[in-house]
This record gives C-alpha cells, structure tokens and sequence, in this order.
C-alpha cells in the first residue's frame, strides 16, 4: 500500500513542501531515501519504540520511504511524525485520504510524546499557500503557527492524539490567536529610560532622529560619557511593530528556535549586543547547517556594537552590503539562502586607546600615530554606511546633580511613533520601504525636494568635505526625517543644517577623525 504525507523544510526564512511517500510491502527492509540527513535516518528507532508503546508496532514488512524532492537535504528530528503517520496509513492503520490533507511536523520522545520543534511560522505560511485542510503539530508550537489567518491549527500533546484524531475517535482543538490583540498587549514598559540620562540632551536628540527615520548611528567620545548607557535605551523610544514586521520578525527568530515555546508573535524590537570576539559567520549568518546570525536576528530591531573597533577587522567588513542592501545572502557548495537584515546599527567607541582624545578634562596619553591606527580599524567604506556619527563630551559634575528634568522615553516615543505614521503613509505604495532610512534614490528624488538655498549650502558642503553621493543621500533621508518630526511637508535650510550636523567625523574640530 501506499500512502502519502506532507512536511516542509525551511530553507532561508521560507519553507518548502516535503512530500513523504510511503510504502509497505512483502519483505523485512527498512530503507529512507530522499537525502536525510542522520537526525532523520535516526528517526525509525524513535519511530518504532513510539509506535510499539501505543500499541501499533512497525509492521515487520518491508517498508520504503521516499521523501521528495530528493534533492533538498532534509534535516533535524522534526519529520518523525508525518513519518511514523505515513507508515501507519500505508498499513491502513488510519486514513490514508485523511492523512493527505495536512502539513505536520513534530520530534518523537520514545514514550511517543511530541517535542517543539523550530521554523514552524514559515511552515503554516506554506500550509496556507498550498491550502491544507490544517497543521498538525506539538502543542508547544501551537501558538506560533496560528497566527497566520485562514489555516487550522491543531495541537498534539502525544502521537496518540494524532492518530486517535485520524481514527476519528477524538477531536484535536484548533487554537486560535488574536494577533491584533497581541500585538496591543505588547509590553510597553522598560526598566531603563531616557529620563536617567542627564546633561546629554543633544545626544538624545540624535537619537530621536535616528529612531524616527531608522538611520544608522555611531556615537564617539571619552569611557563613561553615556554612550552604553543611551545605546540600551533606544529600544524604549522605537516604535510598536507593525503586523507586517512582526511577522517578518517572528519568521527569522522562529528558524533560529528563538521564539519561546507556548508564544505567538515576537511583539518588540529586537535589540542584539554581540560581544566584540564574534566570529564573522555568527554575525552574519551561514555554517554547515545555514542560521541566522545576529544582524538578521535584529531585523526591524536595533543592532549594537559596542566598542566598534575592537571587532575584527573582516568581521566589520562583512557587514558592509547587509547594511546597504537590507538583506544577507549566503552562498555556499552546497546551498544558497537568504535572511532578512534591516536593520537600525548602533555603534559606539573611544576616540583612542585612552578614550580621552576628545575629552576636555583628562589628558590623552596616545601617540598622534597610535590614535591614526586606532581610528584605522573602521574603513572608510564601512563608515560611509552609518547614517549619523555623534561626538559624545562627558557630563559635568554640576550637571549630574541639578534639578532638570529630561524627557521621558515614552514623551519622545511620541514624536518617533507621529514620525514613523507620516512615514509609513508616504510609502503605502512602495513594497518593503518602511521608514526613511529604507529609501532608494528614486524615492529620495521623489519626497525629498529641496528650495535653491538648501541646495546651494548642501552642494557647498559636499565639495568641500569631498562627500561621496551615499553619504549626500544619507544627508537627504536625515533631514527629510527632521522634517517629519516637526511635522512639515518640506525639507528647509534648516533640516539640512542640523542633518549636516550629525556628521560629526567630517567637522573641523574633530580634526583627527579626518584621518577616516
């Protein structure tokens, strides 16, 4: 008899349909054939313990299992139930015709209770597509899958249930989530908050602006002028996720085993600190068995790297096309796949070795050579890609202890989430442009338009700086977002002015910078 099942395998953030044809005949051969890997070939042990321990032992029959297509290596432990199910209705065990009629996923415990498994959002996007009657997997995953709208979800605890389910003698429940209403009830209160850093008010400012536009930012200046401490709180003022890149979100962390077991949606930006001995592929992504690394894992989140350059120098390299195209594709032998990686890059570090080039109150004990080689280990390339660069002074004493009051990170959330909204109705009509920070040439031409004075200054500038047309467009994005947050249809000399501004490296008194 023959009988078939149906899996997927994520390849990338997208899943693609595993066929399980099964077929049980005269003789006593157990064969697998469809490029498994050994976590799946493993699976006929886990398989036929579980079986025989519900009372359906592994018919002693020859039985040959042929996923298809053959040419897309199957991996890890989650196809042992639609295997175990797939045997179990070539031998008219349950319903063969029943058994065709949904995607399942699910490891097998030797007491044939199921286990979570990972990649199970883009696997129930998939299942929608092709028009499954449902997804049947472990219990834990439920929540994951549901949130995608028009397929029936079906939790397991046990093979048991599965198969009762296809004998119809029991009913599995369809979960069902509100993902509006998680995404409302999404935790909106941080521990740490804008309102604890004191005299830094135009870096805070900065920061609002590259919060509401999603630029990409470097702060630069002495140890404990604040940069770590304002860096963590940038979280606090971002924007809610959109539906759309909350499911973007979820996909990737669902393919790294990063959503937690019984949760639906990732509902907060993702904030990554990756200490500074990362390895270029745990950052950006790939290995043997292709993951996500961690500029993917950030996506639609914030990316921070603290003392930039004590990273190595490849490592930093890497990052250059991901931060200008948005996305990481990683080519291998043996596979080709693609994450998602837009992302909001905060960086910070010292201005030397000593920290205190920039420091008015500490003498700098660096040679003029020492700090050139410090300031060497971040390429020029690279640094064209980070939007904002902000000098950072340390705070006077007197101002620590005064009675001004700063801003709240939920009053400056406002101004971003007013932002953001003007933002997100300019680019209703351009696929995948989000904010600003996202926006190609043809779209700086169309909604940034300049009066003859800001273009004057701003062609004077770039000439004098000798600015490359990237960083001349990154200036237009910055103070089209300027305008945004005061609410203006046009950019003016005074949005260009202030974004001009935010290129701290490239300013006169910050002479040693020049060395970029």
């Amino acid at each position: 008899m023959l009988a078939k099942t149906f899996a997927a395998a994520v390849q990338g953030v997208s899943a693609t349909l595993i066929t399980i044809e099964v077929s049980v005949s005269i003789g006593i051969k157990f064969q697998l054939i469809g490029l498994p890997d050994n976590a799946v070939r493993e699976s006929s042990e886990r398989i036929r313990v579980a079986l025989k321990g519900i009372g359906l032992p592994v018919p002693n029959k020859q039985i040959v299992i042929n996923m298809a297509p053959a040419d897309i290596r199957k991996e890890g432990s989650a196809y042992d139930l639609p295997l175990a199910i797939g045997i179990l209705a070539a031998n008219e065990n349950i319903d063969i015709q029943k058994a065709g009629e949904y995607i399942m996923m699910g490891e097998l415990s030797l007491d044939g209770t199921l286990h979570a498994v990972n990649g199970v959002l883009p696997i129930a996007l998939l299942a929608q597509e092709k028009g499954f009657k449902g997804f049947i997997l472990p219990k834990e995953n439920c929540k994951e899958a549901a949130v995608v709208k028009g397929l029936d979800v079906f939790g397991a605890e046990s093979i048991l249930d599965v198969v009762d389910f296809f004998r119809c003698k029991k009913e599995l429940t369809k979960t069902v989530v509100n993902v509006e209403e998680e995404l409302n009830a999404a935790n909106s209160v941080f521990v740490e908050d804008f309102s604890e850093v004191k005299g830094q008010e135009s870096v805070i400012r900065a920061i609002e602006v590259a919060a509401a536009g999603g630029h990409n930012v470097i702060m630069i200046g002495p140890p404990g002028a604040g940069k770590s401490m304002m860096a963590r709180r940038i979280p606090t003022i971002l924007p809610p996720l959109t539906l759309s890149e909350a499911l973007e979100t979820t996909k990737i962390h669902s393919v790294a085993g990063g959503v937690k077991h019984g949760s639906s949606l990732i509902t907060s930006r993702p904030f990554r600190d990756p200490h500074h001995t990362i390895s270029d592929v745990a950052l950006v992504g790939g290995c043997s068995s292709p993951q996500p690394g961690e500029i993917s894992l950030a996506h639609n989140g914030v990316l921070y790297l603290d003392e930039l350059p004590e990273f190595k120098r490849n490592v930093l390299e890497v990052l250059r096309q991901p931060l200008e195209d948005r996305k990481v594709t990683i080519s291998r032998a043996k596979y080709s796949v693609e994450y998602p990686s837009s992302v909001m890059l905060v960086a910070s570090m010292n201005p030397c070795p000593c920290g205190n080039y920039t420091n008015p109150d500490a003498e700098c004990t660096c040679s003029p050579g020492v700090v050139k080689k410090y300031l060497g280990k971040i390429s020029g390339p690279l640094l064209d890609r980070i939007d904002m660069h902000i000098g950072i002074l340390p705070v006077k004493v007197n101002n620590m202890f005064n009675d001004s009051v700063t801003e709240t990170s939920a009053v400056i959330r406002e101004r971003v989430k007013k932002a953001r909204q003007i933002q997100t109705k300019r680019f209703e009509n351009d696929k995948g442009v989000y904010c600003n920070a996202q926006m190609s040439k043809a779209l700086i031409d169309k909604y940034v338009k300049l009066d003859d004075e800001s273009i004057s200054i701003l062609e004077r500038v770039v000439i004098d700086k000798n600015w490359s047309m990237r960083t001349y467009n990154k200036i237009l994005k910055m103070a089209r977002t300027i305008a945004d947050l005061a609410g203006v249809d046009d950019v003016s000399v005074e949005h260009i002015l202030e974004a001009i501004g935010y290129r701290c490296l490239d300013q006169e008194d910050w002479g040693a910078y020049r060395l970029f």
